[in-house]
């Protein structure tokens, strides 16, 4: 029987810098709990609003894969590979911080504020030389159907990481269903609700809200909104 572990959005860690307003799902910066330190490989799921012409000065990672999914507004990344991009909603990024990386993120708009979720995952392989990847997708191919955004495999079509994780968005219009089937004995999956409202095998789940699923092969999805957006993520158990 599936192991299910379930994260209401009005639990997470949360602070609010001002420029920065920042949902933690997982133990991060200041926010610390024992019982939420990782969903296997799934370290970080950070839900972040930036101010108009604010950001992240420059900082290091290293041995980390990074995601980072923009929701609405242009976010401006460069970093010590002599990368500068902007991303946008529609568009997915992910950095392997490998040796070591620096970089910086920051709200290209004065005027507006930019969303977007940053996901760390741990890696498979330690040290690999750094990468920077971004893709545009188009979001009309999530329609009603999980459109996979992340993969470990290059040839895939979508942008990849050191690591043996899949992850896919999809739309949903109310009533519509889909199912989705682990790639690996060896995974789970965490289902993240962007927006709107779903049963996530048989439970109920709401906008911001989380689920932690393994010791399963399937997980069945239904919309019980309209425009209800989700995020599921196929990441190795520790």
């Amino acid at each position: 029987m599936a192991k299910t572990t379930i994260h209401k959005a009005g639990s997470r860690g949360h602070e609010n810098h001002g420029w920065l307003d920042t949902y933690h799902t997982f133990s991060f910066a200041d926010y610390h709990n024992s019982e939420r330190m990782h969903f296997g490989v799934l370290r970080v799921l950070n839900d972040d609003t930036v101010a108009g012409g604010m950001g992240f000065g420059t900082h290091p990672h290293n041995n980390m894969e990074i995601i980072s999914i923009p929701m609405e507004g242009d976010l401006e990344h460069r970093d010590s590979m002599g990368t500068a991009q902007v991303i946008k909603h529609g568009d997915i990024q992910v950095m392997s911080a490998g040796t070591g990386i620096q970089h910086s993120e920051k709200n290209k708009n004065g005027d507006k504020p930019v969303k977007f979720l940053q996901i760390w995952v741990f890696p498979n392989k330690e040290n690999v030389t750094p990468r920077y990847g971004q893709i545009t997708l188009n979001p009309a191919d999530r329609k009603n159907r999980l459109q996979q955004i992340v993969s470990p495999n290059e040839s895939d079509g979508a942008t990849w990481i050191h690591q043996n994780a899949w992850f896919h968005l999809g739309s949903f219009d109310k009533g519509k269903t889909a199912e989705y089937t682990v790639k690996s004995k060896n995974n789970g999956v965490y289902a993240f609700v962007i927006d709107g409202d779903f049963t996530v095998n048989g439970e109920r789940l709401n906008r911001r809200d989380g689920m932690g699923i393994s010791e399963t092969d399937k997980v069945t999805i239904e919309a019980n909104s309209d425009k209800a957006e989700i995020l599921l993520m196929d990441v190795p158990m520790l």
